[in-house]
């Protein structure tokens, strides 16, 4: 992981972190170490340059881990959406 931006833990202790500097999310132990790609740049809509990953929102209950996407440009946030992982 590059740059940890966000974070969200479940239940069990795991830890989803937006890699900012990858632009993507990854899921790691609780012990902090890696485990797996959760959604990587190219799986979800973030496809072009400026657009990443910011926030994330963890709902175990139903499976889901909802993931905000921004557009940076000029120096500033221009737009952004929300994609939906289920795990």
């Amino acid at each position: 992981m590059d740059i940890p931006y966000h974070l969200a833990v479940d239940g069990n202790g795991f830890v989803y972190a937006v890699d900012l500097g990858n632009s993507q999310v990854v899921l790691l132990s609780p012990e902090l170490t890696y485990v797996r790609d959760v959604a990587l740049r190219a799986q979800l809509e973030w496809h072009s340059v400026g657009w990443g990953p910011v926030r994330l929102f963890l709902d175990a209950d139903k499976g889901r881990l909802y993931v905000a996407e921004s557009e940076w440009k000029d120096g500033e946030f221009k737009t952004g959406r929300v994609t939906v992982v289920s795990f």
